[in-house]
């Protein structure tokens, strides 16, 4: 008898293994169905909106100047990829663009994450910091890039201090917030068994903002890809914000079109690139 009964819980937790074993593999194949559903919907999403332009450029509604079509745009592409822009190469614009955003990233994420989590932590130092962000934020960036060229000149500095100032604002803001929505228990519980601030910061405070942390740092992207067109616009002669412009000014309808599909496949590429070390470095997102 006593055998029996010793057998009869081994069978559940069996019984109960198994049905855990059976729901993640439920779970993992309905997300390789949701996948497949969102793939098929992207690319149908992009094949309507190709044969719409197709459509409405063979019917004639606007004019080749004001709305070129897809094959136009394409020997085009070509040509720049070939031959360049101005005679310069289209990877020496997209080259200077790049270089300008990366740079006023690096400076933006290593000054505005500290700040911004001290910031969070520490009353005294938000209240000496966050009225300065919340006053520039708001401004249009053309609105003091003028400023910007006559105190740092007209090459690459006034640009990516502009770009600087563009990305510093979504991080430092996320990162506030991080701090804000922590859960209080995990710090009075770390104090209670005689954790210093030190200790409570890099072990309990930095690992919990990290997710948010990256998403400040890709609408950082955004806002500043988005600005440097803005900085280009103004004593440049290279990147691509600069050959929308000027292609702009001589109604080269195709070129531009060619300068806003480069930039928007590089800012999916740079995106997907956050994404992917968002994954691999923040493994615990969603889990804690």
């Amino acid at each position: 008898m006593a055998l029996k009964n010793n057998e009869e819980p081994k069978k559940e937790k069996k019984k109960n293994s198994t049905k855990w074993a059976d729901k993640l593999v439920n779970r993992n194949d309905d997300k390789d169905k949701k996948s497949k559903t969102e793939k098929v919907l992207t690319i149908a999403t992009w094949s309507s909106i190709f044969i719409l332009w197709f459509v409405i450029t063979k019917l004639g509604i606007f004019t080749p100047t004001l709305l070129p079509g897809p094959i136009r745009v394409w020997k085009a592409t070509l040509h720049i990829l070939e031959n360049g822009y101005n005679n310069v190469p289209i990877w020496v614009h997209l080259g200077a663009s790049l270089k300008r955003l990366f740079v006023a990233l690096f400076f933006a994420i290593f000054t505005a994450v500290p700040l911004g989590l001290l910031s969070g932590y520490f009353k005294k130092v938000e209240a000496v910091i966050d009225s300065v962000i919340e006053f520039y934020r708001p401004l249009p960036p053309l609105a003091y890039y003028t400023l910007l060229v006559l105190w740092f000149g007209i090459d690459d500095l006034s640009k990516q201090v502009l770009l600087f100032l563009a990305a510093f604002a979504p991080i430092y803001i996320a990162c506030v917030s991080s701090v804000r929505q922590l859960n209080q228990d995990f710090v009075l519980s770390a104090e209670s068994l005689g954790a210093t601030q030190k200790n409570i910061f890099f072990k309990i405070v930095l690992p919990a903002s990290m997710p948010e942390i990256f998403t400040g740092i890709r609408t950082a992207f955004g806002v500043a890809y988005t600005t440097l067109v803005s900085a280009e616009m103004v004593a440049a002669t290279s990147g691509i914000g600069w050959m929308v412009l000027d292609a702009s000014n001589f109604l080269k309808s195709e070129v531009i079109f060619v300068g806003i599909i480069i930039m928007g496949i590089t800012g999916v590429i740079i995106d997907a690139g956050l994404r992917f070390l968002e994954k691999n470095i923040i493994f615990w997102k969603g889990h804690v």
